[in-house]
Parts: structure tokens; C-alpha cells; sequence
């Protein structure tokens, strides 16, 4: 087995890329921070890694839209290589903003030339800025990343998280290939409560349709996820460890490990 090299893929405004490079260390990665600007400079550099990720922060100070800048450079500029990583049977992981860069760009969902994206991300229905902790259900195993991960329990903090499909169509197709990977449950009781049954304010923080909080592609390669699994992977990151509550190791981390042992 060997070490697998992860890129943690930044841009400006981009501020969760030390935690999530110390998350893949943790699972047993070699991390590297690049900049976008970097890695345009110098397109073989893709050719080091094994895993890619694109972390959660403000990229380009979401002015135009969360994430909207990084993916149309990422979808002007990367596409092709990016299409050779998948192809290659490398993993891409999208958390919050990355999530979001990763469906604008047409990584995740392909684009319809036609119609357009199959899914986006849009305004919470609050109409501000949401932070705190949320359960999460896994809904099948077709994600490389949730293998093995029944639920979590992990924090969400974004003003742009809620999950919209095309049409009816899409969101039926998704469902039905085990695609939406992660939906937000009930913080209390429901543990019966099939995943798509309404799940009201701020349970569901933003209002994503059928209660989604992370989509992978069909090969299950490449996953985007709203919440933090990087801000979860120490007992002593749960609210209430000093209580006694949480695990020996943070809900987040047995993703990042999955990722590093597919990837060896």
C-alpha cells in the first residue's frame, strides 16, 4: 500500500484548506495546498495526485454567486484534466463551497447543454446565514467516501446550501441510482422516519428538496457535501464532549479515511 497525494485545491476567500488538509493527514494522506493560480501555471502537476478535494470557504468573496468564479475557471480551464482524473479512477471531493463549485462547474452532475445544470445550490429558505450542528443519514453506499457511515452528526455554516434539481426527472433519477448520499434527519427522534420525509427548520437548516445535504456522481468518486466533515474528526470537536457525548473519534473522519484507503 502506499501513501496517496491529495490536493487541497484553494482559491481566494478559500478558509477551510488547513483543516481539511490536517483531516487527511489524520486518515494517513500527504497533502498539498495549491493555489488555483498555481495549478493553472502548471497543469502537470495534476499527474501527483490521487485524491482532489476543494475545501469550504468564501472562494473569490462569492461575489457573483457561491462558488460561481471557481467553477467557471475550473470549467473553462480544468475540464479536460479533470475529466482525466475521474476517468482514472481518482477520487474529487466538494465541502460547502466546494460542494458548490463542483455542481456550477458541471464536475459532480454533467450540464445539459439544452437545459442546463441538473442540480444547483441556492439561498437557504431563512434568507441568512445558518451555523450549527445537523444529523445526517447515509441513503445507500454509492459514494467511495460514506462507505461503511450510517450517520453523522457534523456542522453546517452557509447562506447558499439549499439543494434544488431541474425538474422532477432529475431529482427521481438520483434518487433513484443512490446518488443523493446524505440527507439532513431529525436531531431528535425520527430514527424511523424514511430519509425524505419532511424534516422541518432547522433540522433541514436550508430547505433542501428531499432533505439533501450531499450528491455523488454515478461512479461514486466524486462527492459534495454541504456540512463539514473536517470540523468533526476529534471527540473534542463535539458541542458537547465534555458531557460525555460523541465518540472516541469525530463522525468526520471515518470519510477522509475512506478516501486514503481506496486511494493506497
Amino acid at each position: 500500500m502506499s501513501t496517496p497525494n491529495v490536493l487541497i485545491l484553494r482559491a481566494p476567500g478559500t478558509n477551510c484548506d488547513q483543516e481539511t488538509a490536517y483531516a487527511f493527514e489524520q486518515a494517513g494522506g500527504k497533502t498539498e495546498i495549491l493555489h488555483i493560480n498555481r495549478l493553472l501555471e502548471n497543469l502537470s502537476l495534476f499527474g501527483r495526485f490521487q485524491i482532489l478535494c476543494i475545501p469550504g470557504g468564501f472562494s473569490y468573496g462569492d461575489d457573483v454567486g457561491a462558488g460561481r468564479i471557481l467553477a467557471n475557471q475550473i470549467a473553462h480551464h480544468l475540464a479536460e484534466q479533470l475529466t482525466e482524473f475521474k476517468a482514472a479512477g481518482k477520487l474529487i471531493l466538494g465541502i460547502c463551497n466546494g460542494f458548490q463549485v463542483l455542481l456550477k462547474s458541471g464536475i459532480l452532475l454533467e450540464n445539459d447543454a439544452q437545459a442546463g445544470p441538473a442540480a444547483t445550490l441556492t439561498w437557504n429558505d431563512s434568507g441568512r446565514f445558518e451555523d450549527r450542528w445537523v444529523k445526517l443519514g447515509v441513503d445507500g453506499a454509492a459514494s467511495v467516501f460514506l462507505a461503511g457511515i450510517e450517520s453523522m452528526y457534523l456542522p453546517i455554516a452557509h447562506a447558499e446550501g439549499k439543494f434544488v434539481a431541474r425538474d422532477d426527472a432529475v431529482l427521481g433519477r438520483l434518487g433513484s441510482a443512490g446518488q443523493l448520499a446524505l440527507r439532513y434527519r431529525p436531531l431528535h427522534d425520527g430514527a424511523d422516519q424514511p430519509l425524505d420525509a419532511s424534516v422541518p427548520f432547522p433540522d433541514n437548516p436550508n430547505g433542501s428538496v428531499l432533505n439533501v445535504a450531499g450528491v455523488c456522481d454515478a461512479s461514486g468518486r466524486v462527492l459534495g457535501l454541504m456540512p463539514h466533515p473536517e470540523r468533526h474528526i476529534d471527540r473534542t470537536q463535539h458541542p458537547r464532549w465534555t458531557r460525555g457525548e460523541g465518540s472516541e473519534h469525530g463522525d468526520g473522519l471515518k470519510m477522509f479515511q475512506n478516501a486514503v484507503k481506496y486511494s493506497s
